[in-house]
């Protein structure tokens, strides 16, 4: 990809990510998957891929509204579900957020987002445990490195298949796969209050975000060469400030070392590996 063109071969990509996940579900005796479909685009591409990988029978979808989401965002999970054919499950988090905030009434709305967001994977891994189904994770590429998500919240999972892909890519991904237009068209929100905009809380759209982070990243270009391209100095301070001050929620949690085999530094073997030596 040259000249910072994040378009992919999305018939390939596909593939990838359909083999992906039927290898690492399976792998490990499971046959079935939990995730949450928001009615948002990233979890409808992820449940889109899971029913090609595994089947609609092996799929189930939990929507999981609060008191104050947008009823938009439940109508489009439910395109979903029925455009796949999939089992579905409807739990409201309002009696656990709100009791949580019981004598709390001077939380902020990061507060609040964070234990909505935390609420809501409490329910997919009470399913998983009770199915015993794998958690499928939805975040993709640009809020991984922004660090916009909420640890052991929507962040956690037991399996990503669209963390490698940045957002402008889900979209085209999306396209290709033939996602509901409605899913497509609105503007991005993780469904937190009524109104709640991605790009609002950014302050800035994902188009520039994402053309920013793939110079960065994919290209390794220097900031002198980024703002030769026309980025503003102060977005870019900003944008990489972010992804260096959330380096710590794209890692596990780091260990003292005080013996010979720390579990994450020395102890490590690849994820297919079953036999302890």
């Amino acid at each position: 990809m040259l000249g910072h063109d994040l378009h992919l071969n999305y018939g390939l990509v596909e593939s990838i990510l359909v083999a992906f996940i039927r290898n690492e579900i399976r792998k490990f005796g499971f046959s079935s998957v939990v995730l949450g479909l928001s009615g948002g685009i990233d979890s409808a591409v992820v449940c889109e891929l899971a029913v090609r990988a595994l089947g609609p029978e092996h799929v189930l979808a939990l929507m999981m509204p609060y008191r104050s989401s947008s009823g938009a965002s439940l109508e489009h999970a439910k395109l979903m579900v029925d455009r796949l054919g999939i089992a579905s499950e409807l739990t409201s988090v309002t009696a656990v957020v709100d009791a949580f905030f019981e004598g709390r009434a001077d939380a902020s709305r990061l507060r609040r987002g964070n234990v909505m967001a935390r609420s809501r994977m409490l329910f997919l891994y009470d399913v998983s445990a009770r199915d015993g189904r794998l958690v499928l994770g939805t975040s993709n590429k640009t809020e991984l490195l922004l660090g916009y998500g909420t640890m052991f919240g929507d962040m956690a999972s037991a399996v990503n298949p669209i963390g490698d892909l940045y957002k402008t890519q889900l979209f085209g991904l999306a396209r290709h796969l033939g996602i509901p237009a409605p899913l497509i068209d609105k503007r991005p929100s993780a469904d937190l209050w009524e109104g709640q905009s991605d790009e609002d809380d950014l302050g800035f759209s994902y188009e520039s975000v994402d053309r920013l982070l793939y110079m960065m990243l994919e290209e390794r270009m220097e900031r002198e060469a980024i703002l030769g391209e026309g980025v503003e100095p102060a977005f870019y301070d900003r944008v990489r400030g972010m992804v260096v001050k959330s380096q710590y929620k794209r890692m596990m949690p780091v260990i003292a070392k005080l013996s010979s085999r720390t579990p994450g530094i020395d102890f490590r073997y690849a994820r297919d590996w079953q036999e302890v030596r």
